[in-house]
């Protein structure tokens, strides 16, 4: 599958890749920022943003979509950054293709199995109907009652858009999201272990990865170290930006 994505400035090439209900776009301040020493990808997975729809969901597919991307490009020596679902997708990358990263770097994200937890915010994007509503305004009106947090409504709010003159439509493959959910869930195998040297970012606020989590991932990811960002939660890239990129300019550069 070829993802869509945008490219900044030159350098080393750092590919983003954003998580569950997100696409490249959620990261453009960054890459801007990242762009004055490397060549930054903001990619769209698969169902996701402006990158193709399809029914298989899982992260071999994932996967395989950015390493056919890295050879589309020409790339090796990368540095693979990945948020939530995306950090997922990197570590399987690692797994697979470890020869073409030269570090890894995975935000708020543990190897573990997650017990479901979005199926409110499926019901409410299900119920808003994007398909019928006349106005952004309206399908914000019949999410909201769904949606508890007032930065999660506009996260979500951001994949509406006009596919013609009065229809809109959601960006990401709703049914495809919900049919797969336990996929994107699902836990990092044990094997094989990966030596790239990576960085896992977590938020303080966030219960994404625990220090009890810190042994099963140093298993597999031997190489590791770990940094808590005080005060964010589970978008810490967002949450506290500027600490955020100096954890992460300290790792890569």
């Amino acid at each position: 599958m070829t993802l869509f994505r945008q490219v900044f400035g030159e350098g080393q090439p750092l590919i983003i890749l954003h998580g569950l209900f997100g696409s490249g776009d959620n990261w453009l301040t960054h890459a801007r920022l990242l762009s004055d020493r490397y060549r930054v990808f903001l990619v769209d997975q698969r169902n996701h943003g402006r990158s193709p729809h399809h029914p298989d969901m899982s992260y071999p597919h994932m996967a395989a979509d950015v390493i056919g991307l890295m050879a589309e490009e020409g790339l090796r020596d990368v540095i693979l950054v990945g948020h939530s679902m995306g950090g997922k997708t990197a570590m399987h990358v690692a797994r697979e293709f470890p020869h073409l990263l030269d570090r890894l770097v995975v935000v708020d994200m543990g190897i573990k199995a997650y017990p479901p937890h979005h199926d409110r915010i499926f019901e409410g994007l299900f119920a808003a109907h994007a398909e019928t509503a006349s106005s952004r305004s309206e399908v914000q009106s019949r999410l909201a009652p769904f949606v508890d947090d007032p930065a999660t409504l506009q996260f979500l709010m951001k994949n509406v858009y006009w596919t013609e003159p009065g229809k809109l439509a959601w960006r990401f493959n709703l049914p495809v999201l919900r049919n797969s959910i336990q996929h994107i869930l699902a836990a990092i195998p044990d094997e094989p272990v990966v030596h790239t040297p990576t960085l896992f970012m977590r938020g303080a606020l966030s219960g994404y990865i625990r220090e009890e989590d810190y042994r099963a991932i140093t298993a597999i990811f031997p190489d590791s170290v770990f940094t808590v960002l005080e005060g964010a939660g589970h978008w810490p890239h967002a949450e506290v930006p500027e600490r955020f990129l100096e954890e992460l300019r300290k790792f890569i550069d």
